[in-house]
């Protein structure tokens, strides 16, 4: 992307691959004006997410800053929801979602990406997107409007923001929404974070319904995700204050998410590295204290060349194609995965202290 002239608020950007010129404004009203400008009232607009409590949220806040300006408005996921808290918050919240697969892009003409970008997931880079708004790591995508800024702690703050800026007040459920996901996504403010999500956390506090944060916060756990945490706890291997496991197969990678985000919480621990295999793709979720580490970048750098990775300082994911890891793993053992990918998790600057372990 080639910048062609910029003042104090718009630069005029050009992308290389379509030749596309459009406005890249500087405020938060700016931008949402500039938003509004590409969409109009008989478009019939596609939000993909990959659901969890912020994307969920986001996808929430666009459709509501869409109402009455477009034709249609639809919200489709690409991943499987099974995690209680994601499944208790589109219950409790009337989310109205819809599985990619059960939906005809053809039907629609403008397609919006939240709380991801297009490399973050196969289906993504199906698509060329009208607008993308994230907070990850920026992989400078391709759109008539993208909005990234890594230094978010949730992409719920910037969608707020553009309430905000909308001086659009928040219905309660969506209030909560946002202010949940905000929660989540930074920990209760222990990973990184602005003062801009403080703003946002405070603005939202008094609209949101307490009582549906605490059925989220204590969603009840699947009695089949229980297996997977004595699998955990039976196969786990400590070295250094970093922890070790390899599920095998699991119904679905968002248990990785939850047992990294359990060991976590054990004192001393300051590396989670949580690995499960589903659909023939290894799921890798890497926690840390967040104290001088950086989990996205030295994930990218370990597994990048293998299949999709990245995040933030306290936490990243690498999604990747098990047939790319079959010439140096052996899947048929708990522990030997660990063995065939210790080259590249010394570039995570972990050490190899037995070739038996790690």
């Amino acid at each position: 992307m080639t910048s062609l002239f910029s003042h104090p608020q718009l630069t005029i950007w050009m992308t290389e691959q379509s030749a596309r010129i459009f406005i890249m404004p500087t405020t938060h009203v700016e931008k949402l004006r500039r938003i509004y400008q590409i969409i109009h009232t008989d478009d019939h607009v596609l939000i993909l997410i990959n659901a969890d409590p912020d994307a969920i949220a986001s996808a929430m806040a666009m459709k509501r800053l869409l109402w009455n300006r477009v034709n249609s408005v639809s919200i489709s996921h690409v991943n499987k929801i099974v995690r209680p808290d994601n499944l208790a918050m589109i219950r409790l919240l009337a989310a109205k979602l819809i599985h990619f697969e059960k939906v005809t892009p053809s039907q629609y003409n403008r397609f919006i990406l939240l709380d991801s970008q297009p490399n973050h997931h196969p289906v993504f880079s199906q698509f060329r997107f009208d607008i993308i708004i994230d907070h990850h790591p920026d992989t400078k995508p391709d759109a008539l409007f993208s909005h990234i800024n890594p230094e978010y702690g949730a992409n719920a703050t910037i969608m707020t923001e553009y309430l905000k800026a909308a001086k659009i007040r928040p219905a309660t459920k969506l209030a909560t929404g946002l202010f949940y996901a905000i929660k989540t996504d930074t920990d209760n403010f222990n990973r990184q974070a602005l003062t801009e999500d403080v703003r946002a956390f405070q603005y939202l506090f008094p609209l949101v319904n307490i009582h549906i944060i605490q059925k989220l916060e204590f969603s009840e756990m699947r009695m089949d995700f229980l297996k997977y945490y004595q699998i955990a706890l039976n196969t786990m291997m400590i070295r250094e204050g970093k922890i070790y496991v390899y599920l095998g197969q699991v119904s679905t990678p968002d248990l990785c998410v939850s047992i990294a985000d359990f060991f976590t919480r054990i004192h001393s621990v300051t590396w989670s590295i949580i690995g499960g295999t589903c659909n023939e793709e290894l799921t890798l979720i890497v926690r840390n204290d967040g104290m001088q580490k950086n989990a996205g970048k030295a994930i990218q750098k370990a597994f990048g060349k293998y299949g999709s990775a990245g995040g933030h300082k306290s936490m990243a994911r690498a999604q990747i194609p098990v047939i790319n890891l079959d010439s140096i793993i052996d899947w048929q053992d708990q522990k030997k995965p660990w063995i065939g990918l210790s080259p590249p998790l010394k570039n995570m600057h972990v050490k190899k202290e037995s070739k038996t372990n790690i």
